[in-house]
């Protein structure tokens, strides 16, 4: 009921770890492919040097939800191998997140990660704290598009384009996209955001500004869906305060896929794919459908 191929990757179901949570190891994902039951899973952001991130604190809590700016720390690439060889046995698509200061350091990564052995790449053009990278590249159409075209030139397996909403019209950032041929959009990246302690009188960050993900992102991200899926053709995945298998169905009427899942995972546990496939399993048999397939769009 719940296969789905997405950008030419079978996945048996709709359901895939977002990136930024679980994905600093290759255990780590193993895990939430295995025991967790993910259609498939997203690496951290991974560049070509090793980064350290951002300082203490990087994480604010909220009821359902996070501001955080962790800075995109990672091993680099070259250290990344190992950790790609350990979910060959997963039969679970490997979706390597990748982030550069540079287009070419886009594209040296990315050609990198195809060879380690993941099944696409993941393009993070959304990510709003880390210098001119991530949003940076994914608030110009014209940057976007160099971006997707140069990696799409140099790798053979397929490309999703993670985008950002800080930005005054991401139709036209999606159409970049598919233009420079991605295969498929992901939206969307946490969104800026702030906390003040009012008694200490400064932001609570040691970054001043992060990332707003979680449960209150996702009526912008599902509007952002639903204005892409409206104006392009290739496939779309949503991101952005899924927890249940109802908001999942949001996205998938809204013209949706797939869903990535982060910060549920931490709410819910592991086990939260294997809960909101449940729950889309039950939405689907309460309305009479067979498939996910037949509710793809339904809204637009």
């Amino acid at each position: 009921m719940l296969n789905i191929k997405v950008a030419g990757l079978e996945l048996s179901n709709p359901t895939m770890l977002a990136s930024g949570i679980m994905g600093v190891s290759g255990s780590g994902l193993k895990a939430v492919a295995v025991k967790g039951g993910a259609g498939a899973i997203v690496t951290q952001s991974i560049s070509i040097a090793p980064r350290e991130g951002h300082k203490n604190p990087t994480i604010y809590t909220m009821d359902d939800s996070l501001i955080s700016a962790f800075g995109l720390p990672n091993q680099g690439y070259l250290n990344y191998r190992e950790e790609i060889e350990q979910l060959k046995d997963t039969n679970v698509p490997v979706v390597a997140s990748v982030y550069g200061y540079g287009i070419e350091e886009y594209v040296e990564v990315a050609k990198a990660m195809e060879e380690f052995g993941a099944s696409a790449i993941e393009l993070n053009l959304a990510y709003p704290n880390a210098g001119k990278t991530g949003s940076f590249y994914g608030q110009s159409e014209h940057l976007t598009y160099e971006v997707v075209r140069a990696v799409k030139s140099k790798v053979k397996i397929p490309v999703f384009a993670k985008l950002t909403a800080n930005v005054t019209d991401i139709v036209s950032i999606a159409k970049a996209c598919e233009e420079a041929k991605a295969d498929a959009i992901v939206a969307i990246g946490p969104v800026g955001a702030m906390k003040i302690d009012i008694y200490a009188k400064k932001p609570v960050l040691a970054n001043k500004t992060g990332g707003l993900s979680g449960k209150c992102l996702k009526p912008i991200a599902v509007r952002c869906v639903y204005e892409i899926a409206k104006e392009v053709d290739i496939d779309i995945i949503g991101c952005g305060g899924v927890f249940t298998g109802e908001d999942a169905v949001e996205y998938f009427l809204a013209g949706a896929k797939a869903v990535q899942i982060g910060t549920a995972v931490l709410y819910r546990g592991i086990r939260v794919f294997k809960k909101v496939c449940r729950e889309i399993e039950s939405y689907l048999k309460s309305q009479g459908y067979s498939s996910l397939d037949e509710i793809i769009g339904l809204a637009l």
